[in-house]
């Protein structure tokens, strides 16, 4: 992954981008990229997804394969989670893979290509790759206030390094909190007239 500049969903984007991900005609789409937002994982950790890897009970995707070749875990919280479970549902165990070929349901679903380009040109989304949901998510991590250490066990990391891109969002977090505190110290109720006795 470059160091370059990172490209991530603005909230407006995000609700066009799911928006338009309802409409397609790939049903598989709109899950994908709700677990991409969600938790960060790489396309190909999220395509190749067994039913097998997920605890319901936990709230935990287990990733047994990764880029790294190190297993990870994450947290299923939320819509994420509220998503997969109507698609449990819906599938019925139909299949090992969570996402399925169309050609054969036995096969893990290769390629998104035609309905990725679609949903971003009807959202009207712009210089967007599928990896750029990855940075959303450690984004909006950052500016939720993760630590860097949290944003890269999330995204499966090894180094702190490439977490770095996310500092600037971290910081504005960072200011807020330190604005907050000043405020309950120095805040009116707490004034301390400087330079008066």
């Amino acid at each position: 992954e470059s160091r370059g500049t990172t490209r991530y969903l603005s909230k407006a984007e995000i609700n066009r981008l799911l928006s338009s991900c309802l409409k397609n005609q790939n049903k598989h789409l709109y899950p994908i990229v709700v677990l991409a937002i969600s938790t960060g994982a790489r396309k190909t950790e999220i395509l190749t997804l067994q039913w097998q890897d997920i605890d319901f009970d936990r709230g935990v995707i287990l990733l047994k394969e990764t880029k790294n070749g190190d297993q990870r875990s994450l947290p299923l919280e939320g819509h994420a989670y509220d998503v997969l479970v109507k698609l449990y549902e819906n599938q019925k165990l139909s299949s090992e893979y969570v996402f399925t070929s169309d050609k054969d349901k036995s096969k893990p679903m290769v390629d998104i290509k035609k309905g990725w380009a679609r949903v971003l040109d009807e959202a009207q989304i712009k210089d967007f790759r599928f990896h750029d949901l990855r940075h959303t998510a450690a984004s909006y991590l950052a500016m939720d206030g993760a630590s860097s250490t949290d944003i890269a066990e999330i995204l499966g990391h090894k180094t702190l390094q490439m977490v770095r891109r996310y500092s600037h969002l971290s910081e504005t977090h960072t200011k807020k909190v330190v604005a907050s505190m000043n405020q309950k110290i120095f805040g009116e109720d707490n004034h301390i007239n400087i330079g008066t006795e």
